[in-house]
């Protein structure tokens, strides 16, 4: 190598040297992407489903009464769905073997899945998606990232990955996924689909593992538009059967130790403000250190007084004195 280095520093001024190391560099280049292709290559043949599917099965459309022989919105079509809804019988991974191995099968159906099921669809699997669905690149380290059919060096995008490379490479008519932040957007635009999100709560999420719930969506991909509008009419018609909720303010009365504010003038100030609104129930008191060891086990001792931390306080006012140590240092 040096005798080279050498021998192109001593002719540094001769143009065919360059011309000849210009090649050379362009050759090894050359080689090495088609070395790359070719693993490519054989990874997707070995993956003949382009690693868009995490579980097969076939759900077949529900048995309809033998009158009247209408033919049903989604008769003869396919789909999939994201492993982030369930089914009846299967457990919900959400993208994480963990996960997977520590819940149990569910004892219920997603409502949109019965709705498509209802109309004649049948579902033939789940999809890969990005772990816990956080992210947006379509990337799972545990069960492998899906091919994009359209660009196979390139992402899928995500997180609803495995439902549009199971649209885009054809092995089914459309597929169910979510959108949080972009999450039908994405992959749809990477793989070259449609994809649709509707807006927020338009489609019911019963069945469905919140990400973010104020955020959650449920969209869908297709490769035909006529698939999609049909898909929709069915979806967008699925009443949320979600028990009308309270609007209740709801106070913490162990954290007024934390602010500076007194908990007898906050309480007054929100009841006065909520006061002429309508549809709320009276405030309700708790202690939130109480509610989070009775639902969290885990976090128990979280809002316990540690003999290891100075004057005996909870971790929860010692990180809250932090907190608010590091804001004053900003200002």
């Amino acid at each position: 190598m040096s005798k080279t280095i050498n021998l192109i520093k001593a002719n540094a001024s001769n143009p065919k040297v360059w011309i000849v190391a210009g090649i050379t560099v362009a050759g090894i280049l050359l080689l090495a992407d088609t070395t790359r292709r070719r693993r490519r290559k054989a990874i997707i043949i070995q993956r003949q489903d382009f690693g868009a599917f995490l579980e097969r099965f076939d759900l077949i459309p529900f048995p309809q009464p033998p009158t009247p022989p209408a033919k049903l919105p989604l008769q003869g079509l396919t789909f999939a769905i994201k492993d982030i809804f369930d089914v009846k019988g299967y457990v919900t991974g959400f993208g994480n073997p963990d996960w997977r191995r520590t819940h149990e099968p569910s004892d219920k159906m997603a409502l949109v899945l019965t709705a498509l099921l209802q109309n004649g669809a049948k579902c033939v699997g789940k999809t890969v998606m990005d772990e816990l669905a956080f992210g947006i690149t379509g990337e799972n380290k545990h069960y492998g990232t899906p091919i994009n059919p359209k660009v196979q060096s390139n992402i899928p995008g995500g997180s609803s990955s495995g439902s549009a490379v199971a649209v885009a490479a054809e092995f089914v008519d459309f597929a169910l996924g979510t959108d949080t932040i972009g999450c039908i957007r994405l992959p749809a635009s990477f793989c070259g689909i449609l994809g649709f999100r509707p807006s927020h709560q338009a489609v019911s999420t019963i069945g469905l593992i919140p990400n973010s719930q104020s955020l959650d969506t449920i969209g869908w991909f297709a490769r035909d538009p006529s698939v999609l509008r049909r898909v929709g009419h069915v979806l967008l018609k699925v009443k949320a059967v979600e028990p009308k909720r309270e609007r209740r303010l709801v106070f913490a009365d162990d954290l007024f130790q934390l602010s500076k504010v007194t908990k007898q003038k906050t309480v007054y100030v929100v009841s006065k403000a909520i006061e002429k609104l309508s549809g709320y129930q009276p405030p309700q008191h708790i202690n939130f250190s109480q509610y989070v060891a009775s639902n969290v086990p885990s976090l128990k001792a979280f809002g316990q007084n540690s003999s290891n931390l100075q004057y005996g306080i909870s971790a929860l006012k010692a990180l809250s004195s932090v907190m608010v140590s590091l804001q004053s240092n900003q200002h």
